[in-house]
């Protein structure tokens, strides 16, 4: 049982030394990466609306 929750305790550290990791890492984008996400998500979200849009229309004409 000790084994058990000593194994427990050493992925909890590690775990939690990779999140200090990844933090350091990252850092805020500027303005440009932000624009340029914007847009990218802006238009994956349409493209999605649209084939749900389609989908939606060929099944009320289908059935």
């Amino acid at each position: 049982m000790e084994e058990y929750q000593e194994t427990k305790i050493q992925k909890l550290k590690k775990f939690l030394r990779e999140c200090k990791r990844v933090i350091r890492v990252t850092r805020k984008p500027n303005r440009e990466e932000f624009k340029t996400i914007v847009k990218v998500s802006g238009l994956g979200m349409i493209i999605i609306g649209l084939i749900g849009f389609l989908i939606a229309m060929g099944k009320q004409l289908l059935f």
